[in-house]
């Protein structure tokens, strides 16, 4: 559980440089405003259309007498709006990070600053990063989905579906959600899509430790736009540690262990 703990201490650990550096707090809720605007209207949506969309896809229950038929067309519409919610909390990081790509960039650059050294940036252009960004971004989504077909599928299991099933969702949500968070300065650092997993995966329970806090808390409306730009200095910290840079004091920073990265001098 220590592992845990130390991702949940760089979880911390952002929200209290944003919170020192008041400017790069509120440039960073820009991106999350609109991107939550566009959700909220989303689930809205589909909490009016769940009903209808269960009844279209159960044809075969519209002679079944009560208590059956609600029965059957109440869970699946719980199951049809908890997925779109599961979704939504996973998706609103990655679409957050493209809308606000510029604005994360420079938070994260702004953080690397000022644990000393030198700044590292990836040397493409903006159209290239985000390009970089949205597939990646589509990558991380089909690992996604896959999760929450398996899982959705899993929630019809008796007890199973209503306790170890939830559990396990967020435990989800969160790893995808830490892998999102960190690919903004991993990616500036040259780390590939496939490299960043593989280092997540190395520190599970670190990534859980930061990753599922912020899914809890991403489910109070308005909380996620309030602490992305706290996740993502924090993301940029813990990036640091798992590509093994140096602390903050060092002169210089120790070699990265996925190829040489571009730098800039402060």
């Amino acid at each position: 559980m220590r592992d845990f703990g130390a991702g949940f201490g760089y979880l911390l650990q952002g929200q209290k440089w944003v919170g020192r550096n008041g400017r790069w707090f509120g440039f960073g809720l820009l991106p999350g405003l609109v991107t939550f605007v566009l959700y909220v209207g989303a689930l809205v949506g589909l909490s009016y259309g769940a009903d209808d969309l269960t009844a279209w896809a159960t044809p075969f229950a519209d002679d079944w007498g009560s208590p059956w038929q609600g029965l059957l067309r109440n869970t699946l519409t719980f199951l049809v709006f908890a997925l779109g919610l599961f979704l939504s909390v996973v998706t609103f990081t990655a679409v957050t990070l493209l809308v606000g790509q510029p604005f994360y960039e420079s938070l994260s650059e702004a953080v690397d600053r000022g644990e000393g050294g030198e700044v590292p940036e990836s040397g493409l252009p903006l159209w290239r990063e985000l390009w970089i960004s949205a597939r990646d971004s589509v990558r991380v989504l089909v690992r996604v989905v896959f999760f929450g077909i398996l899982l959705f599928a899993a929630g019809f299991i008796p007890v199973v579906g209503q306790t170890v099933v939830p559990v396990l969702g967020f435990c989800v949500s969160g790893f995808f959600l830490t892998q999102e968070l960190t690919s903004v300065a991993l990616q500036r650092r040259g780390v590939e899509f496939k490299e960043r997993l593989a280092m997540l995966r190395g520190r599970r329970m670190a990534a859980l430790g930061f990753g599922v806090p912020l899914t809890l808390s991403f489910l109070i409306p308005f909380v996620a736009v309030l602490l992305m730009p706290g996740a993502v200095a924090g993301a940029t910290l813990m990036a640091r540690e798992l590509n093994g840079e140096t602390a903050a004091d060092d002169d210089e920073q120790a070699p990265s262990p996925h190829g040489p990265v571009t730098f800039r001098k402060n």
